[in-house]
């Protein structure tokens, strides 16, 4: 039995998008329409642990929550903070997810400005000294997107008020939530400046649209670096790519791969073969279990007749030999089979 790496993709992904660069562009073409907003060398790294304490009439409660990457830009003495989130399957709370982090987020800054106000008495006002703010405070902005690996359509919200059952009238009093998400499945109309989002991107399509000849086409004989391909291997969960790469890695040879995906395309091509096989048994099965059912209905229908006829015949004082022969005759039974039933129920 071939034993199985232990690459967690989580881990993969968050190590893949840590890169300036890769960051910057995947926010400025989802999110910007490929203006370079963010630039990679204004990016920053930021603390990715928003856990927090929730405060509440006297109770107290902890919120855990890790997020994937984040960065952190800054104009003067102001800043942006931008979050990315990995996600491999469809989650149906995803926005209220994406809220929930963006308000520990938040609430993040306001402790610590409520605290540097109170450490120095910065309050002029006892209102200010309630809320911990200074009139003049402000919180940051926080922008968060969301990329979905997954292999089906994303058929979950993309905001708060899909996730709310109300009336119409109700809608435009409650605050909604957008979600910021990109499907990679769906991502063919982004143009991305860096290669490797291009590349990966590119891959995982052809790979789910089960596009194996263009797929090799494209790629054969095309350098792609090992931790694009570890990264490739861990979103589509092919063992055979993330042991070549851990392979290569382990060799301490070039960095890139060529042509490394032979064996992968062979491996998605016997598992699908093996799909369709076992697609064919289980139907198979299961067209033999509806036509048992159906042999067994028609079976029991002709055998309710049958024990009506006979019912008559002993109604009507019908000796049996004279029965005998009208089940042979009405019904179509060998002479054996026919006894077999006057045997039941005469």
């Amino acid at each position: 039995m071939a034993i199985k790496n232990n690459v967690k993709p989580d881990t993969v992904l968050k190590t893949f998008w840590k890169n300036n660069q890769r960051f910057a562009d995947l926010f400025n073409t989802v999110l910007f329409d490929g203006n370079t907003i963010l630039k990679p060398n204004d990016l920053k790294e930021a603390d990715t642990d928003v856990s927090s304490i929730i405060k509440f009439n006297n109770h107290a409660d902890t919120v855990q929550r890790i997020l994937d990457v984040v960065r952190k830009t800054a104009y003067g003495v102001d800043f942006i903070i931008w979050s990315l989130e990995n996600q491999e399957k469809i989650h149906y709370a995803m926005p209220l997810r994406h809220m929930i982090a963006d308000s520990l987020i938040y609430l993040k800054e306001y402790n610590e400005i409520a605290a540097k106000n109170r450490n120095e008495k910065n309050f002029d006002t006892s209102d200010e000294f309630l809320s911990g703010l200074q009139k003049s405070d402000r919180l940051h902005p926080v922008i968060s997107l969301c990329i979905y690996y997954g292999k089906e359509d994303w058929d979950g919200p993309f905001n708060l008020v899909d996730m709310l059952i109300m009336p119409e009238y109700l809608k435009p009093l409650v605050s909604d939530y957008k979600m910021n998400l990109i499907q990679v499945r769906k991502s063919e109309d982004f143009c991305f400046e860096n290669q490797d989002i291009n590349n990966l991107f590119e891959l995982i399509r052809s790979i789910y649209n089960k596009d194996y000849d263009t797929f090799q086409r494209m790629y054969k004989n095309k350098e792609l670096s090992t931790e694009l391909g570890l990264t490739l291997g861990s979103v589509v969960n092919s063992q055979s790519i993330i042991k070549q790469v851990l392979a290569i890695i382990e060799k301490g040879s070039d960095p890139n791969m060529t042509d490394p995906f032979d064996e992968m395309l062979e491996e998605m091509k016997r598992k699908e073969g093996e799909k369709a096989r076992l697609k064919g048994r289980l139907e198979g099965r299961r067209e033999g279990r509806l036509e048992g059912k159906r042999e067994g209905k028609l079976e029991g229908k002709l055998e309710g007749k049958i024990e009506g006829t006979i019912n008559i015949c002993k109604k009507f004082h019908v000796n049996q030999e004279e029965t005998l022969r009208n089940l042979i005759e009405e019904f179509a039974l060998s002479d054996d089979k026919a006894r077999e039933y006057m045997n039941m129920y005469w």
